[in-house]
């Protein structure tokens, strides 16, 4: 051992220590400013965390609201089906699943627009805030959407071929959105023109 601390102590010289000392100094205003930094962002997280947990506790009261409704209305309408609820991305969704409830569909998914309207209208005076939420009978709004995607693409392809804008019949808030997010996917640029409810989009070429 003792012939190991003679070689280590020709290597590093002891000046040579405390230099690399001095060079290791750092001065307490930086380490303060470092401890304020994470202390800020360790607050700012905090606040992120505390506002998402009350967006989501927020669009769950919206569920749960709405649910209470729609089973009001399968009740008085003598309507059997389960209601389901749950949150997508920045709002509440609730489904009535379990049956084929096409009194509550009607044609085109006309019913259901009103029903939601309806179920997001008994949300606000509960709330007193606007409702997004989404209201699904069925499983209709998850097949209309693989079908008003796959028109979109068509849409699209026939624009690009062609190289005039096509204007689509008067589609529902729900609707447009599908078929200008298919559009935009197939690089080519969609609007909505007109006033509800025979607002429609319209698809142009690219560039």
């Amino acid at each position: 051992m003792v012939g190991e601390d003679q070689e280590l102590g020709g290597v590093v010289d002891d000046n040579d220590i405390i230099e690399a000392s001095d060079d290791l100094d750092v001065d307490d205003e930086d380490v303060e400013d470092v401890e304020e930094d994470d202390d800020d962002d360790e607050d700012e997280d905090s606040d992120e965390e505390s506002d998402d947990e009350e967006d989501l506790s927020s669009l769950e009261e919206e569920g749960e609201i709405a649910a209470d409704y729609i089973e009001g209305l399968l009740d008085i309408a003598d309507l059997d089906g389960d209601i389901d609820m749950d949150v997508e991305g920045d709002r509440a969704v609730v489904s009535v699943v379990g049956a084929t409830l096409d009194e509550l569909v009607g044609d085109d998914g006309e019913v259901l627009e009103a029903l939601q309207e309806l179920t997001r209208l008994a949300v606000h005076r509960k709330t007193g805030s606007r409702a997004r939420l989404m209201l699904d009978v069925g499983g209709f709004r998850s097949r209309r959407r693989a079908e008003l995607a796959e028109l979109g693409r068509s849409v699209a392809a026939e624009v690009s071929k062609t190289g005039e804008p096509k204007k689509l019949r008067a589609m529902s808030p729900f609707e447009r959105k599908i078929i200008h997010d298919a559009v935009a996917l197939a690089g080519l640029r969609s609007e909505s023109e007109g006033e509800e409810p025979n607002r429609r989009v319209v698809v142009f070429p690219a560039g």
